[in-house]
């Protein structure tokens, strides 16, 4: 979880998966009839949760659509380690298909659309690509923000020159977490080898790829990239990155697969940074316009009769 700041008042559900382990999920407060207007399902970025700050202040644009709204939890990212050896990373779909079909499931019907945010974006254009037309029809659309559609890139990027300070404070999380899980499961981690860790690349290599099924590193990257499952995508989807982003040069944005896309949009403004997409005055009263950007492309995909909007659409 987050640390510091306020905690976003959700209420929280946990779900059993099939395989023995949990998932968390965090839902808006209760008050919105939740057998008729839209839902909206959000997915972290590395390191994150439902308490990101990107993450709330979605939602809070949910809340003044009087729309629904349920944050998903990665595996190890709500606050609790999760029961088995392996937890998350970029290429795992298997856990947002079981979250999306079961949502689906419970009220047949209810519009649901999906945000995901960095590795979240990257989970989500994989699952609609490896899904294609059998995304559950309730699924209308997604929106995927400041994502690595190249991981090999996005590795190499963050373990060069200045990136790397910054980079180092999220493989400091993902090191502490790799050794919890070293000394519960001894056979499959060394606590040693997960110490002298240095890079992203580094923890591919001894952690992602050995926990999750990969030869290495390199073959964790070329399954799990999002890039090359573009062309299934068979919902509508914008995708919002910055040519500033600092994690994935502009020419690795997919440009070809956007210009020959029918059902996929794309806006790469030249400022935006990572995850960032800020306007107003600094400090404390900054936004992020992306989020009702988010809002705008959302309502577009619902029928009128399940906008339900007080606030007029902003």
């Amino acid at each position: 979880m987050c640390a510091g700041g306020k905690v976003f008042p959700y209420r929280r559900e946990r779900r059993e998966t099939p395989d023995g382990d949990f998932l968390d999920l965090d839902w808006l407060p209760a008050g919105v009839p939740r057998d008729r207007f839209p839902l909206v399902l959000v997915l972290h970025g590395l390191e994150g949760s439902s308490q990101a700050k990107y993450v709330t202040g979605l939602m809070k644009e949910v809340r003044l659509q009087a729309w629904d709204g349920v944050a998903m939890n990665f595996r190890f990212c709500s606050g609790e380690p999760n029961r088995l050896p392996r937890f998350y990373h970029s290429g795992e779909t298997g856990d947002l298909d079981l979250v999306a079909s079961g949502l689906a499931k419970e009220v047949p019907g209810r519009p649901i659309v999906i945000v995901g945010y960095s590795l979240g974006g990257n989970v989500l254009l994989k699952w609609l690509g490896e899904r294609g037309e059998k995304v559950p029809p309730e699924v209308l659309g997604a929106v995927a923000i400041s994502v690595p559609f190249d991981l090999q890139a996005a590795v190499q990027r963050i373990d060069q020159g200045i990136l790397r300070l910054y980079g180092r404070l999220f493989l400091r999380t993902l090191k502490r977490k790799a050794l919890l899980k070293a000394k519960r499961f001894p056979s499959l981690l060394d606590s040693a080898d997960i110490s002298a860790i240095q890079t992203f690349a580094q923890f591919d290599d001894r952690v992602t790829a050995p926990l999750h099924g990969f030869t290495n590193g390199l073959d964790y990257w070329r399954q799990s990239s999002s890039g090359p499952f573009l062309h299934g995508i068979r919902r509508p989807t914008l995708l919002i990155s910055a040519c500033d982003d600092p994690f994935l040069p502009k020419e690795y944005l997919p440009w070809d697969v956007v210009k020959n896309s029918r059902i996929i949009r794309a806006e790469f403004p030249e400022r935006g940074g990572h995850v960032g997409f800020v306007e107003g005055k600094w400090p404390g009263r900054a936004s992020y316009w992306v989020d009702r950007r988010i809002i705008r492309f959302l309502r577009s995909l619902l029928p009128a009769e399940r906008i339900n909007s007080p606030s007029g659409g902003r």
